[in-house]
This record gives C-alpha cells, structure tokens and sequence, in this order.
C-alpha cells in the first residue's frame, strides 16, 4: 500500500537589497510572500563589493536548513551571482545585474551597447564616507541626489513613498561596480530575471543581454528600476514560480 503523499516544504525565500536603498526597499514583496506562506529572511547588503558583500550574505544563507530561493534586486544580483550555498535551489533576478566571472557590474552600462542609463552626473553624487573595511579608513561612496531621486530611481511610486525610500537610500562604494565578479552561481543553479522596461537606471537592453546568457527564465513588466515597491505582487508572483520548480 502507498503511504500518504507529503507535501514539499516551501523554501526559504531570501532577499537582497541593492544601491540606493536598504532592506526596507523588499518589505512590499515580503508581505506578499508571506500571504503566500512562505518564510522570507532579508539580510542587511554592505554595499562594499560583489565578494566582500556575498560572504556577508553567505552567514546568513549557513543559518537556513533546507532550500533557498535566492533573490537580488539591482546590485544585489552581483551579490547573489559571487554567493555559492548548496541550499540554493535557484536564482531571482529583479531588475538586476548578473555579471560574468572576472566582469565588474559598470560594463553593463556601457552607453554604447545598452543606451539609456541615467545614472550619470548630475543625478549620480559622490560623497567621502567612513568606511572601516577600506584603506585609511575612508572610501568613496555614490548616491542619488534627492532631487533626482524620485524621476529617476522611483517614478512610478507616489510622492509619499518616493520620499520615505529616499530617507532609506544607502550610499554604495564606486569600488563595488568596479571589482570583477568572481565565480558565478548561476553557472550551475536555475536562474529567473524580471525586467522592468521603463528602468532608468541599469538599461532594459542591458537587462535582457544578462538574462539570455544565463539562460533564465524571463518576465518583463511595464515598471521603473523600484519595480519591487511599485509592483510587489508581480514580483513575488515571479518569486513563488521558481520557487515550485
């Protein structure tokens, strides 16, 4: 006689936060997730560089038994790309970057063969910052003038919101779009990328080039770079499809 079936346990959904925001920034998709049961961890990202910031990540990833869906917004797909955690069973690419070995995350907005990145002076700043993993202590950090923040970071979230992500917005060292990737994750774990067509900051072009050389799955959605803020539902519908691959 056959036993009774055993449901699978729902994987552990784990988000990574990029440039220009904190863990805050997952919070709409993770109440969506948790309406659709699942346990979602969001661990602080440094925002130092794709290595120093992935083993960061990785204490995080040695606490969760069982599979884990792992997932990057913007640079944090640089982060989850350099992770390497036999518990992931597969990648989410939300408006992200999914760089090759030995490639640093700034090639993809190359203006020539992915125009459109608005990421540019005057709308990128840069500030010196205290920074003790750095040498002397100090590093320079980019951010996104408040001004600018809301046209080009956010635009299709309210005022409201574009004014309490901007009072979130965490500074990234310039070095992190600047050191090459080390070896990557996707090369051997089942990958998903969403790509917002209306992203002003990495290039749609940019977003779809990635995407078909890793070979994931892909969505588009009519949304800006904050597509995980102003379509929470979209992206974790996304979230939840790898997740019961």
């Amino acid at each position: 006689m056959a036993g009774p079936a055993t449901a699978r346990p729902l994987p552990t959904i784990v988000l990574v936060h990029g440039a220009f925001a904190d863990r805050t920034s997952w919070d709409p998709v993770a109440a969506a997730l948790h309406g659709r049961g699942y346990t979602v961890v969001v661990p602080d990202n440094p925002l130092r560089g794709p290595v120093y910031d992935a083993a960061a990540v990785e204490k995080t990833l040695a606490g969760i038994s069982g599979p884990v869906v792992l997932v990057g917004h913007s640079y944090g797909g640089a982060v989850i790309t350099n992770t390497h955690n036999p518990n992931v069973k597969a990648l989410v690419y939300v408006a992200a970057f999914a760089p090759a070995q030995g490639e640093p995350v700034q090639l993809a907005l190359d203006p020539i063969r992915f125009p459109g990145s608005q990421l540019l002076p005057p709308v990128l700043q840069v500030k010196a910052v205290d920074d003790a993993h750095a040498i002397g202590g100090r590093n320079l950090d980019g951010y996104i003038a408040a001004d600018a923040f809301h046209r080009v970071f956010a635009p299709d979230v309210s005022d409201a919101t574009a004014a309490t992500m901007l009072t979130h917005q965490r500074s990234i060292a310039l070095w992190a779009n600047l050191e090459p990737s080390g070896p990557t994750s996707w090369s051997n774990i089942p990958s998903w990328s969403l790509i917002p067509t209306r992203d002003n900051i990495i290039p749609p072009a940019a977003q779809r080039f990635m995407a078909g050389r890793i070979g994931a799955h892909t969505t588009e959605i009519a949304a800006s770079h904050a597509v995980l803020v102003s379509q929470p539902a979209a992206v974790a519908a996304v979230i939840a499809t790898a997740a019961g691959s």
